[in-house]
């Protein structure tokens, strides 16, 4: 595949995913004929936001977004993974840690923006929801409970991120402290879309299969993690509030895992593939980014464990989930193998056209394919 590319700056930081932007209200605003979300990799996520934009005459520029995050302000950090559902884009946290460990609940969170906000004068509410581990406990649940062998995690993953963090959490007294057992595998999660049912499809980076295999969980019910309370003068788009408040009562629900698969034919021999990017492109099919478990040469305690799991290239592949009673297999295609690529990020597929963006030392690289 030949590829053009586009490079710029968005206050020297790096860029993970891609999701196009589909308001015509942000469109207009920047005088741009296409643009892009990508959530960036230094600091909280509504500071993180930015959009990539084409203007008319074919030039390329980059904005960060202005969001309001209320009593969530620099609450978060590590935002991956982005996923629209209607007018309503979604920013998944990592739920990792440190190259080194250990897991950070900065990290372990869901915020969501109504898209048509962005186009309107003023900083758009942006609602995050720090799960506090509740979606790493339902993930090792589901995972134990199928039909999927993972990789067991080496000893100093489990100790420094695992055993870890559940000390860190003991210590300081944490009620998330439970939702974390020896033996867990850490969740770091890399890419995201919604089924046309509404349910989320969680691309992980980590864990992966026995065999080196990306592993899909299904989540149903996020958007409950948003029915917090409300009291006079704020609204369910608006930014959360902390407890009832106001006389709100607190309706949140927490989501479930309802699936989990293994994606099969997309992990060359002898190595551990993750998933990169992942987005729906219509009538139950995806396009997903497939690579490395973790980046080389930046103290990954998980390449120390699992070196084969670093040296990989991405790959471009499509697949389509089986019907409820078929099974947990996915067959992946290959659309284009990205080589030498090792950091591709982010996926778009726009109009008939692929666009990728890779993870770059302080700059953002746009791949039109």
């Amino acid at each position: 595949m030949t590829l053009t590319s586009v490079e710029l700056a968005v206050g020297c930081n790096e860029a993970s995913d891609l999701l196009p932007v589909r308001s015509p209200e942000v469109l207009a605003a920047h005088g741009a004929r296409r643009a892009y979300w990508t959530v960036l990799d230094e600091g909280t996520v509504e500071q993180c936001l930015a959009l990539l934009l084409e203007r008319p005459d074919g030039t390329w520029t980059a904005h960060h977004a202005a969001f309001d995050a209320g009593p969530e302000t620099g609450r978060t950090e590590d935002g991956e993974a982005l996923a629209r559902f209607g007018d309503w884009v979604y920013v998944l946290g990592s739920h990792f840690g440190s190259k080194g460990g250990p897991l950070r609940p900065k990290r372990a969170f869901v915020a969501r923006f109504r898209e048509s906000d962005v186009g309107r004068p003023g900083a758009a509410p942006l609602h995050i929801v720090r799960n506090q581990f509740r979606l790493h406990r339902l993930v090792n649940d589901a995972l134990a409970a199928a039909d999927i062998t993972p990789l067991p995690p080496g000893n100093r993953v489990q100790a420094r991120f695992i055993v870890e963090t559940i000390n860190r959490g003991t210590a300081r007294e944490k009620s998330w402290a439970t939702r974390l057992a020896p033996g867990d595998l850490p969740l770091n999660v890399e890419a995201a879309a919604f089924t046309p049912s509404g349910t989320l499809l969680l691309g992980l980076r980590f864990p992966v299969t026995e065999k080196g295999e990306p592993v899909l969980v299904e989540v149903a019910g996020v958007e409950g993690m948003f029915d917090s309370a409300f009291g006079p003068g704020s609204s369910p788009g608006g930014p959360a509030r902390r407890g009832a408040g106001l006389g709100g009562v607190d309706a949140r629900t927490w989501p479930e895992v309802v699936g989990a698969y293994v994606l099969t034919g997309a992990t060359p021999p002898g190595a551990l593939v993750g998933f990169r990017a992942l987005t729906a492109v219509g009538d139950g099919t995806y396009e997903a980014v497939v690579g490395s478990i973790d980046a080389l040469g930046k103290g990954s305690v998980l390449l120390d464990d699992h070196p084969e799991g670093g040296d990989v290239t991405s790959r471009h592949v499509r697949f389509r989930l089986p019907e409820p009673a078929g099974g947990r297999r996915v067959t992946a295609e290959l659309v284009a193998d990205l080589a030498p690529f090792h950091n591709v990020e982010g996926l778009a597929v726009d109009g008939g056209q692929h666009v990728y963006v890779t993870d770059e030392d302080h700059r953002v690289a746009v791949w039109l394919g």
